[in-house]
């Protein structure tokens, strides 16, 4: 099953994640912000990997500042904790939906963003 997850192309992932947060309030800006944190993808670089529509593998593979404070995020997702997940992508975009989801649920902006 993983690998069929890591084939997904984040072009189609993308405005999902963004009527997440839509949905709840929060901004596309905000989810952005975040992805940027987590992965080092400026505007410039999210746009190229949405319109070469790159798999979430590749996505993550070739981020291109991967946040050293990732390993910071904890909790479960989809009944799994994330800090425990041993494929290093799965634990990438699990690490994605955690964030995902505390912006979604409220959680404050700084506190997402673990420094």
């Amino acid at each position: 099953m993983a690998s069929n997850v890591f084939q997904m192309s984040f072009a189609k992932i993308y405005p999902l994640l963004v009527d997440k947060v839509e949905k709840k309030g929060k901004t596309k800006d905000q989810l952005d912000a975040i992805i940027a944190w987590l992965t080092g993808y400026d505007a410039e670089g999210l746009n190229a990997a949405i319109d070469d529509e790159r798999d979430l593998e590749s996505f993550f593979a070739q981020a291109p500042r991967k946040n050293p404070n990732r390993n910071l995020i904890k909790g479960m997702v989809c009944g799994v904790r994330v800090e425990e997940i041993e494929d290093p992508i799965m634990q990438e975009i699990r690490y994605l939906d955690k964030l995902v989801d505390e912006l979604a649920r409220g959680k404050k902006f700084e506190n997402i963003l673990r420094r």
